[in-house]
């Protein structure tokens, strides 16, 4: 059974269909429009959540960005995204794939929401002055160790840079990498230029949803 991956441009799911372009497997990709709880509703007999990504393999079915880009290292035995066990920063690998949901995409997501998407009486400044300062405190470790170095674990691209790096994308997407520091722009440049990033942002220009803020 082919792989099929349910996605909204920019979205989380841009780090499965990035995942699955830099390892060359093979997928079917749906785009939706965003959200789709809302605007497509019969999407929620597909995914109850409403949320994207949804990735079907087989009976394998997971909801989770980062853990699909993990799934997809270790199913497809596509080691050299990866650090192994073994490696002195193992460690560090796995706490950069946590760190890039729940530390980072977590407070984009509350900037986006009470910026841009809810009604004019329930947009709050104050939620997203509070995140922004939140999230941008929490950068200080990145900002430090890309000062010597190019990728986030061994020096080398693995999926940690696609979990960070998107969600590093999506703050630029919502208007916040006019205050990114140097090291974070020069990184986040650097990921932006690879063909693979490149060909899973061609998939679903159309249904650009950040394409009026």
């Amino acid at each position: 059974m082919t792989i099929k991956l349910w996605h909204c441009y920019d979205s989380r799911s841009l780090r499965s269909l990035w995942a699955l372009e830099e390892m060359g497997i093979d997928y079917e990709v749906e785009v939706l429009p965003f959200p789709p709880r809302f605007l497509k509703k019969e999407y929620l007999e597909i995914n109850p959540l409403g949320t994207v990504p949804f990735f079907k393999d087989d009976n394998t079915c997971l909801t989770e960005s980062t853990a699909i880009c993990h799934y997809l290292v270790e199913k497809y035995n596509q080691h050299q995204f990866a650090i192994p066990v073994e490696h002195p920063e193992y460690g560090k690998f796995l706490n950069y794939l946590y760190q890039s949901d729940t530390t980072y995409t977590f407070p984009l997501a509350l900037i986006l929401r009470y910026k841009h998407l809810e009604k004019a009486e329930r947009l709050n400044p104050q939620v997203v002055e509070d995140y922004t300062q939140w999230l941008f405190s929490r950068m200080r470790e990145l900002i430090n160790h890309l000062q010597t170095n190019t990728y986030l674990c061994d020096n080398r691209f693995t999926i940690a840079d696609i979990a960070i790096g998107m969600a590093l994308h999506f703050g630029e997407r919502i208007g916040l990498s006019d205050s990114y520091k140097p090291e974070i722009k020069e990184y986040l440049a650097r990921l932006q230029s690879r063909p693979a990033f490149k060909r899973a942002r061609e998939i679903g220009t159309d249904l650009d949803p950040f394409s009026n803020l």
